[in-house]
């Protein structure tokens, strides 16, 4: 007689330790907002506290985004940072240098995002090359365009300065909040459709999850592979194009200071909505925890090295969040973790792959 899929010895949690798990620390976040208003009560709960948060985190929470979409499939792209210190100077330099018209400035910039993204999955998937160490090695050479593209030294407009338009990307409001907060929200909104209610996306999970099993249902894991780094080049061009709209000015150092806080909220973001598995919604929840304990800790007064400090602990904390979530949800003891049903090709012996 065949055991059930799910044995009654497997322990597995009930729902109240799922929802703890899942939201968990969605709660964090409004904990640490009432701890801090209340210690700080004249100056963090305020209409101020609440517009720089949105907007000053904006930027690091599109490259969160973008760091959790080569996560989904187990890779890593470490030239975020590089990247997106090359998309933001680009920008300046065809503004600036080169009078084009900031909108076609900026979509070049943003497919050029995603030419790059291609190929760091390329060198990753058909170079056989780890990603730490591929992506690593690509965002040196990015480091280098950008040295070669500034000389050095800063892209400074005239005195006639930006076009309006162009930094208004950045500076303008809507419904009374800024402008950037709309665009991550949107971008969590989408990527989360993609990955939880698209076959695109079950399809990155299970190369991320299980490679081999990927490849004997009929799923092309380089090709998957290689969507993935475009999605997330693609993200790395738009936040080039907005730190171009809030900095005015193109630094080609800026970029480096945005990969740890990229890193820390995508894998802080897998241990939450969807407890071991990387995911747009937590990723954004995690951006929000980090987001609101900086803001805290300066308003307290804290020296300037608590930041690196500070996301370096959460770094910390998240890897080994996450990797107890991922253990737990390969061992089978989360009920809310449901694999995906193989492709009917498969079953029926072709492996020739499907098509999303």
């Amino acid at each position: 007689m065949t055991a059930s899929p799910r044995s009654p010895s497997r322990p597995r949690r009930g729902p109240a330790g799922h929802h703890i798990g899942a939201y968990g620390l969605l709660a964090l976040t409004a904990l640490l907002f009432l701890v801090f208003s209340l210690t700080l009560p004249r100056t963090f709960p305020t209409r101020d506290t609440v517009d720089s948060i949105l907007s000053n985190q904006s930027i690091p929470a599109v490259l969160a985004l973008a760091a959790t979409v080569p996560i989904v499939t187990g890779a890593f792209d470490l030239s975020l940072g590089y990247g997106l210190g090359l998309a933001h100077v680009m920008v300046m330099h065809l503004v600036v240098d080169e009078r084009w018209p900031w909108p076609w400035a900026c979509l070049v910039v943003v497919a050029g995002g995603a030419v790059v993204g291609v190929l760091n999955g390329v060198v990753v998937e058909f170079g056989r090359i780890d990603s730490f160490i591929a992506t690593l090695g690509t965002g040196s050479m990015m480091y280098a365009v950008t040295g070669w593209i500034t000389d050095g030294g800063r892209i400074v407009p005239g005195p006639q300065g930006l076009p309006a338009a162009f930094t208004d990307l950045y500076n303008s409001r809507f419904l009374g909040l800024p402008v950037p907060a709309f665009y991550v929200l949107a971008l969590a909104v989408v990527l989360w459709l993609v990955l939880e209610r698209l076959p695109l996306g079950r399809y990155l999970y299970v190369v991320g999850s299980n490679p081999r099993a990927a490849e004997l249902v009929g799923i092309p894991t380089r090709r998957y592979t290689v969507y993935a780094f475009a999605a997330s080049g693609l993200l790395v061009g738009f936040a080039g194009v907005l730190l171009a709209a809030q900095q005015q000015i193109g630094n080609p150092s800026v970029g480096l200071d945005y990969l740890l806080p990229a890193f820390a909220g995508a894998l802080l973001g897998s241990t939450a909505i969807r407890p071991g598995r990387p995911n747009a919604l937590g990723t954004l929840v995690a951006v929000a925890v980090l987001a609101v304990g900086l803001t805290g800790i300066g308003q307290l007064g804290a020296d300037f090295w608590t930041i690196p400090l500070f996301y370096g602990g959460t770094l910390l904390l998240a890897v080994g969040l996450a990797g107890y979530s991922a253990r737990r949800l390969r061992t089978g003891t989360d009920a809310s973790a449901v694999p995906p049903e193989p492709h009917p090709s498969a079953r029926d012996g072709d492996t020739t792959g499907p098509t999303p």
